[in-house]
């Protein structure tokens, strides 16, 4: 299409306006354009319109219908188009058009579906001089070369540019090739400024560079990891048909092969993986029959049997905890208590355990199966492992690789045979620890029960660190004297105290006696134990804190009850009594101390703790002619004998010279503690040593019914002693109705069952004073000093 008339619009001329779709062209630019059927047949009619003017071609915001635009969807600045050539195509018309130059659209009108509008031309603002034009088109074409380098081919694209003498022309030239968003196109279009537009273009450009030197670098990086990798396959399948010809493997996979894929697809940490990809290329190097590659091939498979990633998290149920424990446990409502607020902090943190269970109470009383029934609650692994005797510290933390025969250490151990990341982890009998020269497992376990250390835990055979931030772990202990202090403080201690005789009923009855019956063919429908005779079976062929004994004693008449059917000799359904025991059981084991019925004066009854519960002892005492010695028998350990060597001086200081004109320089004091062959020791036996001393001095006898505990001082204090539920529950079982105690142990009592506290009496001392008025209802003078230094000692009792 060629013209003849201005090419310049006047605001007269209405120019067809052509509707482009992210297509925006720049001045003194030549360009194919693909428009739509509707578009080309216009520009078809205007062609052969007597005051055909040329068209406008402006960009659209968004991706409307042609029908659909309106004046709000075009920009206002555009190009008047030279039309060259108009083409159909199977998709529309290919049109050839050169750009004259930019306009602005002021107004715009629409007839017959066609939008027009009248321009004004936009004069560019020649603020560049020859000279800056000339250095401009210099660096544009520089790097329009760097780019074009990067491809094959790039002359037939760099040589027509070479040849164009001005910045604008490149542009018009090179804009339709750089992949950026219209918008920014249509920014550089509607600057005025030359120096600002050619400022912005070199910008384009040098971003477009970088970009392509960025994508160009990756895909390099790409290519050369996936040559490696193709490389290092060939090489293994090579590898691997070698080892198969000289029969090193089996063709199944188990070379190295099979342990680089089962990592690669592990869930290991990128840290642990780096470290099982050298042990195989260890493993390749040294060859199957070297004597390292057993060593090696057991370390892979510790690290692809460990579990790295946690198992499913069920939420944490109080409301199912507590019912649990309730079917699993009789009594032990305080353990409970602390075991289900323990679990609703972990519920309400919602994150890592944070601290370490301590369950200490003596034997039999439910430690380990209270864990059992933690982990079913939790829905979680149940582990156990027994630390008894345990004296080498890499039972805990492992045995280092280089020795023969090397193993992980136990908590590894275990973890593996959980085959979860965070199961319950029963540390049994931590208290049984022991060191030696092979160092101290104790302290080896700091760090595996540190909540802020075990996130690390580093174990020698697995040279890697290893999480146990997840574990749920709980320890088990009899007794807390042995535990060291440091690892004692890193758990949370929960006590569990003996079980009284009317929970061992109930534990019998209802846990120990079904189960028994299950374990030996038996069940309730066919064997059934009489109320009396388990009774019976609790106070005299058993004595201890918890139930084990009680269990082995159910197991035996459970046994004898299944030889007596197998053998036809009884008949469905037995039942047991009291007066059978004696055939069954055979004599009865053991015997409790009971209150006596009267004592003489020098006996006093005392109360003391036990492994296995508490008990009642009788102290006595006699005089005899002699030196002022004091001899004590019975096994009395060393703080024992110093609470009768406590007892014999605060008497003496308080007790010399009164009424009784007792002469403690001519007679000889001697303190016996039965059973002489049971070891005792302990400060409780203080005002019960005392008492028994002033009871032999004075004659007067201490009620039977009366037991006591106390530790006393020189001053004549009495001082808090432990154990008060296991000693009231001893005395409650001999018989005993009426204890004095230290004042500081009152709140202790509330341990104790409701029914023992009812059937009792309980009276709280500070002094011995108080005490000797309880038992033997005198009083005791106070020494008065005099100004030489001598005691002035009154003659007297009140």
């Amino acid at each position: 299409m060629t013209h003849t008339e201005n090419t310049q619009p006047t605001q007269n001329q209405k120019h067809y306006i052509l509707p482009l779709l992210n297509t925006v062209i720049f001045p003194k630019s030549r360009t194919k354009i693909l428009v739509d059927t509707d578009s080309g047949n216009i520009l078809m009619k205007e062609k052969t319109r007597p005051d055909n003017q040329y068209p406008v071609g402006v960009l659209i915001h968004g991706s409307e219908e042609p029908s659909e635009i309106s004046e709000k969807h075009l920009c206002k600045t555009g190009c008047i188009l030279d039309i060259s050539f108009i083409q159909k195509t199977e998709e529309g018309y290919l049109v050839g058009v050169k750009a004259l130059t930019r306009v602005h659209l002021h107004t715009i009108t629409q007839v017959d579906d066609r939008l027009y509008a009248g321009c004004t031309p936009v004069p560019d603002i020649e603020d560049v001089d020859s000279q800056t034009h000339q250095e401009m088109l210099l660096e544009v074409r520089k790097t329009i070369h760097e780019i074009s380098s990067n491809f094959p081919g790039s002359g037939n694209f760099t040589g027509p540019i070479d040849k164009l003498e001005s910045v604008d022309e490149i542009m018009g030239f090179v804009m339709p090739f750089i992949p950026i968003s219209s918008e920014t196109k249509q920014e550089l279009l509607e600057t005025d400024s030359l120096s600002k537009r050619y400022l912005m273009f070199l910008e384009i450009l040098l971003e477009f560079r970088e970009n392509i030197n960025l994508q160009i670098e990756l895909r390099k990086k790409v290519s050369e990891k996936s040559a490696k990798l193709n490389r290092e396959t060939l090489l293994r399948e090579q590898l691997r048909a070698i080892q198969e010809e000289l029969g090193e493997i089996d063709g199944q996979g188990s070379g190295t092969g099979g342990y680089r894929d089962r990592i690669s697809e592990s869930k290991m940490p990128e840290e642990v993986k780096k470290k099982a990809f050298e042990e195989i290329k260890k493993l390749e190097t040294c060859g199957a029959q070297s004597h390292e590659s057993p060593g090696i091939r057991n370390y892979l498979d510790l690290l692809l049997d460990l579990p790295w990633t946690n198992g499913e998290i069920l939420s944490i149920d109080l409301e199912k905890t507590r019912h649990i424990l309730d079917c699993n446990h009789y009594g032990l409502d305080k353990v409970k208590d602390r075991i289900v607020e323990h679990l609703a902090v972990l519920k309400l943190k919602q994150e890592k355990q944070g601290s370490i269970l301590l369950l200490a109470g003596p034997p039999g009383t439910g430690k380990t199966s209270l864990g059992k029934s933690i982990a079913e609650a939790l829905g979680r692994k149940y582990i156990r492992v027994s630390l008894g005797g345990v004296k080498d510290e890499a039972e805990i933390r492992g045995h280092r690789r280089t020795y023969v025969g090397a193993l992980p250490g136990r908590i590894i151990q275990g973890l593996r045979r959980a085959g979860t990341k965070n199961p319950v982890f029963v540390l049994d009998e931590i208290d049984k620890l022991s060191s030696s020269y092979s160092g101290d497992p104790a302290s080896a376990l700091l760090e595996v029960l540190d909540p802020e250390q075990n996130s690390s835990f580093s174990d020698h055979y697995l040279e890697v660190p290893y999480s146990l931030s997840d574990v749920f772990f709980i320890a088990t202990a009899n007794s807390l004297a042995s535990i060291p202090p440091p690892l004692l403080d890193r758990m949370e201690l929960i006590e569990i105290s003996s079980y009284t005789k009317q929970e061992m009923f109930f534990i019998g009855k209802n846990h120990l006696l079904p189960k028994s019956l299950k374990e030996h063919g038996l069940d309730e429908n066919t064997t059934s134990i009489e109320d009396e005779a388990l009774h019976r079976i609790i106070e005299k062929y058993t004595h201890e804190a918890g139930v084990r004994g009680l269990k082995k004693q159910l197991d035996r008449i459970s046994r004898h009850v299944s030889e007596k059917i197998v053998s036809g000799k009884w008949t469905m359904p037995c039942v047991i009594t009291s007066g059978m025991l004696l055939d069954i059981l055979g004599r009865e084991v053991h015997r409790h101390e009971i209150a006596k019925k009267n004592l003489t004066p020098g006996v006093a009854t005392g109360l003391a703790w036990t492994p296995v519960g508490g008990d009642i002892l009788f102290i006595e005492g006699t005089f005899m002619p002699g030196t002022g010695k004091l001899t004590l028998t019975g096994q009395l350990g060393d703080v024992m004998k110093e609470s009768a060597n406590i007892s014999m001086s605060l008497i003496r200081s308080r007790f010399a010279h009164t009424a009784y004109n007792f002469d403690f320089m001519a007679s000889d004091v001697h303190i016996h503690v039965p059973s002489g062959a049971t070891p005792k020791d302990g400060p409780s036996a203080g005002i019960t040593l005392f008492t028994a001393l002033v009871s032999l001095f004075t004659g007067r006898s201490v009620d039977s019914k009366l037991a006591m505990t106390g530790e006393v001082t020189l001053s004549g204090s009495v001082l808090p002693v432990g154990g008060i539920k296991e000693k009231v529950l001893a005395a409650h079982r001999a018989g005993i109705t009426k204890i004095i105690l230290p004042k500081e142990n009152e709140a202790d009592l509330e341990e104790i069952p409701k029914e023992v506290r009812n059937e009792m009496i309980f009276i709280p001392v500070e002094t011995i004073d108080e005490v000797l008025k309880e038992t033997l209802d005198i009083t005791l003078p106070f020494p008065v000093l005099t100004g030489t230094g001598n005691h002035q000692l009154p003659t007297s009792y009140v």
